[in-house]
């Protein structure tokens, strides 16, 4: 698969939604963290990769999933989800 390059406005909004999700006043619950994981891994790094984790590292399994979930969506689409999400809790 080949990705469309991103733009530095993007990264940069990209960047901003990161340093922002950090200072939300109240922790989302599991699966939105779990979406917004895997948003950004796919927007950050692309395509998951490695060895699906084994069935006692719970967490570490349900992040891989996460992410496995957006094998395929372009970066730039995932970084522009994942700023719409950060935008919508702060909303």
């Amino acid at each position: 698969m080949t990705d469309t390059p991103i733009s530095a406005e993007l990264q940069t909004a990209f960047d901003a939604a990161v340093a922002h999700s950090k200072t939300l006043t109240t922790r989302p619950d599991n699966q939105t963290l779990l979406q917004l994981y895997g948003l950004y891994k796919q927007g950050s790094a692309g395509d998951v990769s490695g060895e699906r984790p084994g069935l006692t590292d719970f967490v570490a399994r349900a992040k891989w999933d996460a992410w496995a979930a957006r094998k395929g969506m372009p970066r730039a689409e995932a970084m522009q989800a994942y700023i719409d999400q950060i935008t919508a809790l702060f909303i």
